[in-house]
Order: C-alpha cells, then sequence, then structure tokens
C-alpha cells in the first residue's frame, strides 16, 4: 500500500551508452532505494464450530485475548502465508467457570464483565466491582477504572468501586459505548439513531446528536471529532461545535460499516466485505478477501502488538502487519520464494493444487509457457548477476539455461524448442495431455504446439545473458541457442515446424501469414515487431548474413518496417467482412500481445541494424508504451526507459514494486462492487476504471494480463512465482540503473 512518498533524486553522473548501459544527463532521475512500509498479514482461523468472536484486544504485553461466545481464547502458531488458529486459552483455569459477557482494554490491561461482576486478573485481581445490571450486554471504562454498564436500556455509572448513577434510554437501544475524557469523566454513547453523551460531573445523560443507521463509532485521534459510521457510509461530528463537518463519505470501497477505530493517524473501517483504512492525506487502502482476512466481515478493528492492526471477523483473526524494508529486502524474500517453491526441472513454476492456500498440498505445474516465464526468471537473473556478480544468481542463469536448452533436445526436431518437458508414465495428468509426445528417451516426454510467444521470450532471454552475463561459456551457451532456433525459423520459411511437419497454430512469421490480415489487425504489427527482434539479436551476436538479409526483405519487400510502426490507435476489432481468424484475434487488446511485444523491444531497439531504424523503431516503443501507462506495469516502464526517454514513469515503477503483495497465493478477489472507483464505458482495450487499483488489492496476475480485471482468483488452489512477476522489473530496473 501507499505509506510514504516516493523518494526521488537527481543523479550527477554521466555514464556511456553502450551493450545496454544508458546515459543519465543531471536532468534524470532514478530510485534511490531506501526503506519503505510493507504491509502483509497473519491470519488466525476459528474451526470451533458453533463458536462465535465476540471482541479482540492485545494489552501491555503484547498478549491477543479473544473473547467468544463460550469463553475466552488466545492464538495458536501462525506466521506469514502459515495461518495459525484461534483455540481454547486455559492461561487461567478458574476463568472457565465465568460466563463472559464483554470484555475490554483499560490502562492496557484486560477487563471482563460477567453476568454479575466487573473483573481483572490485572492489578492483582484487585478489581471486583458488582455492576448490578440484570442482563448486560456491554461495558465500557476508562484508565481510572470508571465504568459504564449496559443491558441496551439500563445505564449504570460505576466510580470508585459503587453504583453512583442510574439511568435509561427508554425508545432506543445502545450498540457501542467509548470513553471520552477522564477528567471530567464523560461517556459518549451510541444507538441506531443518535449519539449520547453521559457526564458523570452532571450525573446528566444529553443528546448531541441524531441521525439514521448509525452502526459504529469512534473518536480522531486529538479526541475532537468524532468518526461515526453508518450503513450509508461514514462522516465527521465536531465535539467542540456540536455540529456535523462536510458530508457523507460514500467514496469508500463498501458504505455498510460495521467498525471503526483510529489508529495512529489513520481511520481504520470495518465492513461486511472487508476493511479499509483512510490515510490523513485521504488515500484508501482496502484488505478484503483472504489474502488479508479469514472472513471479509469484519466485526471489530483494534490496536495490536509491534504496530499491527487486529482485525476480528466472522472467521478468524487477521493482524495486518506494517513492515520497514526496502525493495531489495522485498528481492531476497522473493528469490528464496521461487528457490523453495518454484523450481521444476529448473523451470519458473506455478505451485498449483493448493488446499485454500495451504503451501504443504501444492504441486509444481506445468504450463505452456513454461519457456516463456523461465526466460523472463532467467532474464532476471541475469540482470541481477550484472549488478552484484553474485554466484548464486549466475547458477540460477545456469540452472535455468539447463532447462531452456534441454527444451530444444528432448525432441527429435532440429532447432525446435518444446514447450515444457516431464517425466513419462503420468501424461493424463499434465495440462493438455493430448499435447504430449514420447521423447526419444522412453523416460522423458514433451510438448509440442510451441508457440510465438514462446519464441521471443526465448530469443529476448538468450540475448540478455549473451550481452551481460560475463561468464564466457553461459554467453556460448545462449548465443548458440539463439542461432539454433532462428536457423530453424529461416530455414523453415519463418514458420516453426512442430513434430509432424507442420507449423504450429502461432508460430507463424512468414509475410504469406502475416500480410493476410488487415492492418489494423494486431497480429501484423505484432508479429511484424517480432520477428525483425528476433532476427536482428540472431545476426548481433552470430553476425551471420542470413538474419540481416532476411530482415531487411521482409522491412524492404513485405513492408514489416510499416507494420511495426503502425500506431497503436489504429489497433482494434476487425470488419464484418473479415475472416474468422481476424475477428478472433480482434475481439478485445490482447495483453499477452504486450508481453510479447516489450520482450521484444529489447532486442528491436538495442541491437537496430543503424541509427534510422532505432529513431522509427523508439518511436513505435514509446507509442506503445503510451497507451500501456494507464496500467502502471512495472516491467513495461522499465523496458521504456532503454529508449533514453526522460520520463518513463519511475514513479508509478517504484510504486508497482511497493505494492505488490508478498503474499502471492492466487486468492480469490472482488473489486466490482467498490463504490471508490470511477467505472468506464466498455471499451476495446477492456479497461474498466480509470484509474488502476494498487496490486495488492488485485487478483495476482502475471505481466500477460489485463490489470483492470476487477475480480477473479482460484480461491487460493494456486501460489505464482515472483520469479518473472517482480524480480523480473526490479533486477532490470537494478541493471539499467533507474532503481539505485
Amino acid at each position: 500500500m501507499t505509506k510514504i512518498n516516493y523518494v526521488l533524486v537527481l543523479l550527477c553522473s554521466t555514464l556511456i551508452t553502450f551493450c545496454g548501459k544508458r546515459i543519465f544527463s543531471q536532468e534524470e532521475t532514478a530510485h534511490l532505494d531506501h526503506a519503505f512500509i510493507q504491509d502483509y498479514s497473519v491470519k488466525y482461523n476459528l474451526e470451533l464450530p458453533g463458536t462465535q468472536p465476540l471482541r479482540v484486544f492485545s494489552d501491555r504485553n503484547g498478549k491477543i485475548e479473544i473473547l467468544t461466545n463460550v469463553g475466552l481464547h488466545h492464538l495458536y502458531d501462525g506466521r506469514f502465508l502459515y495461518p495459525g488458529k484461534i483455540v481454547e486459552d486455559q492461561s487461567y483455569r478458574f476463568m472457565k467457570d465465568k460466563k463472559l459477557i464483554d470484555m475490554i482494554l483499560c490502562d492496557q490491561q484486560f477487563v471482563f464483565m460477567d453476568d454479575q461482576y466487573i473483573f481483572s486478573n490485572a492489578w492483582a485481581g484487585s478489581l471486583h466491582v458488582k455492576h448490578q445490571i440484570s442482563e448486560p450486554i456491554l461495558f465500557q471504562g476508562n484508565d481510572n477504572l470508571n465504568f459504564l454498564v449496559s443491558d441496551g436500556k439500563n445505564i449504570h455509572f460505576i466510580q470508585d468501586g459503587d453504583v453512583t448513577w442510574r439511568g435509561n434510554l427508554q425508545d432506543e437501544t445502545i450498540i457501542q459505548i467509548i470513553s471520552e475524557s477522564e477528567d471530567p469523566v464523560s461517556f459518549l454513547l451510541l444507538t441506531s439513531s443518535s449519539v449520547y453523551r453521559f457526564s458523570a460531573e452532571s450525573k446528566q445523560i444529553e443528546r448531541i446528536y441524531q441521525g439514521q443507521e448509525l452502526t459504529a463509532f469512534d473518536l480522531d485521534r486529538l479526541g475532537n471529532k468524532l468518526v461515526i459510521g453508518s450503513n450509508r457510509g461514514y462522516f465527521l461530528y465536531d465535539l467542540k461545535e456540536s455540529r456535523q463537518i462536510g458530508g457523507l463519505y460514500e467514496k469508500l470501497p463498501w458504505t455498510e460499516i460495521t467498525a471503526v477505530k483510529t489508529i495512529g493517524d489513520n481511520l481504520w473501517f470495518g465492513t461486511i466485505k472487508g476493511a479499509f483504512m483512510v490515510e490523513e492525506n485521504g488515500h484508501i487502502n482496502y484488505y478484503a478477501s483472504e489474502r488479508w482476512l479469514p472472513n471479509d466481515h469484519v466485526l471489530q478493528i483494534t490496536q495490536g502488538s509491534n504496530d499491527g492492526v487486529l482485525l476480528l471477523t466472522k472467521g478468524g483473526i487477521a493482524e495486518i502487519n506494517f513492515k520497514r524494508m526496502s525493495l531489495h529486502e522485498k528481492a531476497v524474500f522473493y528469490e528464496k520464494q521461487v528457490r523453495t517453491r518454484h523450481i521444476r526441472n529448473g523451470f519458473n513454476a506455478s505451485l498449483v493444487g493448493m488446499e485454500k492456500g495451504n503451501l504443504s498440498t501444492g504441486y509444481m505445474g506445468d504450463s505452456d509457457n513454461d519457456g516463456l516465464w523461465t526466460s523472463l526468471y532467467l532474464a532476471s537473473q541475469a540482470f541481477r548477476y550484472a549488478t552484484t556478480t553474485e554466484e548464486e544468481a549466475l547458477q540460477n542463469c545456469i540452472e535455468s539455461l539447463d532447462a531452456m536448452e534441454r527444451l530444444y533436445t528432448i525432441n527429435p526436431v532440429s532447432g525446435f524448442p518444446a514447450r515444457s518437458f516431464e517425466r513419462s508414465g503420468h501424461i493424463e495428468e499434465l495440462s493438455d495431455p493430448e499435447r504430449w509426445q514420447q521423447s526419444p528417451d522412453p523416460e522423458w516426454v514433451w510438448k509440442a504446439t510451441t508457440s510465438s510467444d514462446e519464441a521471443i521470450g526465448h530469443i529476448f532471454a538468450f540475448g540478455v545473458v549473451a550481452e551481460i552475463v560475463k561468464h564466457k561459456p553461459t554467453q556460448e551457451r545462449a548465443i548458440a541457442l539463439i542461432d539454433l532456433l532462428m536457423n530453424h525459423i529461416v530455414k523453415n520459411d519463418l514458420y516453426l515446424i512442430d513434430f509432424d511437419g507442420k507449423p504450429t497454430l502461432w508460430g507463424k512469421w512468414n509475410p504469406e501469414y502475416v500480410n493476410s490480415f488487415s492492418k489494423n489487425i494486431g497480429d501484423r504489427k505484432l508479429n511484424s515487431s517480432n520477428i525483425i527482434s528476433m532476427l536482428q539479436t540472431a545476426y548481433h551476436f552470430t553476425k551471420k548474413e542470413v538474419y540481416k538479409e532476411k530482415a531487411f526483405e521482409l522491412m524492404d519487400k513485405y513492408g514489416y518496417l510499416e507494420n511495426l510502426t503502425l500506431p497503436m490507435a489504429e489497433i482494434g476489432k476487425a470488419s464484418n467482412e473479415a475472416d474468422e481468424l481476424s475477428k478472433k484475434l480482434s475481439t478485445y487488446w490482447n495483453h499477452s500481445d504486450d508481453e510479447m511485444y516489450f520482450a521484444g523491444y529489447w532486442g528491436l531497439y538495442k541491437y537496430a541494424f543503424n541509427d534510422t531504424l532505432k529513431t522509427k523503431y523508439k518511436e513505435a516503443i514509446i507509442d506503445h508504451w503510451e497507451s500501456e501507462r494507464p496500467e502502471k506495469d512495472g516491467a513495461w516502464n522499465v523496458v521504456a526507459s532503454i529508449t533514453g526517454i526522460k520520463d518513463f514513469d519511475l514513479e508509478e515503477t517504484i510504486w508497482f514494486l511497493k505494492e505488490y503483495p508478498m503474499d502471492l497465493i492466487q486468492w480469490t478477489v472482488n473489486n466490482s462492487h467498490r463504490k471508490d472507483i470511477e467505472f468506464l464505458k466498455p471499451n476495446f482495450r477492456n479497461q474498466t476504471i480509470k484509474k488502476v487499483l494498487p496490486p495488492d488489492e488485485l487478483k495476482i496476475s502475471r505481466h500477460n494480463a489485463n490489470r483492470f480485471v476487477l475480480d477473479g482468483g482460484s480461491d487460493g488452489k494456486a501460489e505464482s512465482s515472483a520469479g518473472d512477476i517482480w524480480l523480473f522489473p526490479y533486477w532490470m530496473g537494478r541493471y539499467l540503473k533507474v532503481i539505485k
């Protein structure tokens, strides 16, 4: 979440541009990686049948106590990504005899109320006061141990251990009491239609506000104003001037307020659809879904230990923690996540088949795009090694390159990369079992029908490794793989030819195919851009003239330069007279295409044959990037920076990296109900709202997804790898020195 201002500092250095390094003028900016506030949730599930949570508090010792309808409970185990439980608290064994009704904090100590007494185990157990209410339901106290007790109608005030005043509200029911002041002693009482003040000094109760559908309230941080929640939003009430301040705040994630709490400078609100925090500047952070909460119906919010916030829900407790860390420290966390749970046969894989986010139940699944996702992770480790010279990063590169290289050797077709490979004997358990083929080695099977997004991913990663990984054997392997794949494509008339001797469905860059689409169909521009990038990369590292000749043939004879420089604004839906494939490919904006474009832009711009082409490529890249800016995708911003533009949305890039959740489990997330977002009319890009939401409020998605999709996820059945999602843009930014 946005917790502090982004730090931007001017660089006063000159760096030479060549082989992947950029020149920075004095006017340009880079992000200096100071610590920021990273939030994450530790959840505790309530699994006891018939148990209903009522209150939660954390005392001065950091002990968390939960009052339920069947007695006191506390937390067991629990850490980030590994939920704990709520279990019966037997610490004070004789407390089990008490019929507890309510619990509060006084002077940071637990104070309880049963059907007869207000008492505590603090202060050597000396607090033991009879409240004299026959059927009490709630009470409140202050640090001087003055109390107000109620059954909803009748009210007793207790001072110095005695009931010193009795009163009642005949026509309304009290739903909450808070302590306003200790000197003079006063309490505030909330009903669904009024706010009352009780003064111990005057021994009177007076109505100070009348409204409708009121649900919860709290004092602001200075104690001068009330923050009052309702079923339609919240508003502020000035206690000194006895008037409402401004109107009703309705542009909220959800307006049915169930809890209000002031913590520090921020206002916290619980609803039936999660919780949200309103910062002092008005910015809203939304905490909903099982990424954050055991259940979205929030009952209470209170201060936790170590600056955390406790949210009591119908399904248990979430402790939202706020930890200071740098982007580099976040990268270290993600590096471990990838290496311990997401490396399958050297591939960068997702953990799938999980039961409700339980990491111990998952397995590393195969994917159509094992080569693509591994390409981006391989590139991240290449950038990391070139930046830090860490041997671990080099070893990660080598292991990923091993997997990528084997895609070419595990099948019998020279130069053809498999989509994936796996041990034989369980084809029926793999994704798309009909696509898997037996390898010459009976122990292994490989996946056919390789796509163009695999090819561009391979060439991008191999080019990055060849250029910046100063380890000659690894560079030579990468160059050999570039040549192997591109030789196959050029030899086969710009097609990927599968085991059956036929082109794969999408592995087609031949002019007869590419130019069969009208100019406004995205695949014409995309395939032209990708193949020129691939041929330039191949020529740059092999110096084989065939690659250069083929690229100029495509640009000069078949219009590929015109195709790839066509403005993005002209890409759209096919006409009614177009063929069915054109209509299928242009139903909406394809974000997988965006990933392919930007993977190709590295080789398109950096390895341009001449400066004239480089200038034209730059215009095309920036034109595309301008259309992508609303998504604030950190990877595309960093790729755009290679062109030398000064404004490549660095602030948004850092926002993306900071805001991406540390929990990458694919929880189901819903945002389409929200009232704090501005919706747009249906459009070709499928941009649903005016301003993109932070990544930690959206479903987990890779860079090939539309970041304006508001709902989605898989109920915690998988965990995505940070290797391509986060480490790729971070380490590329580090290498390009836009993150210092």
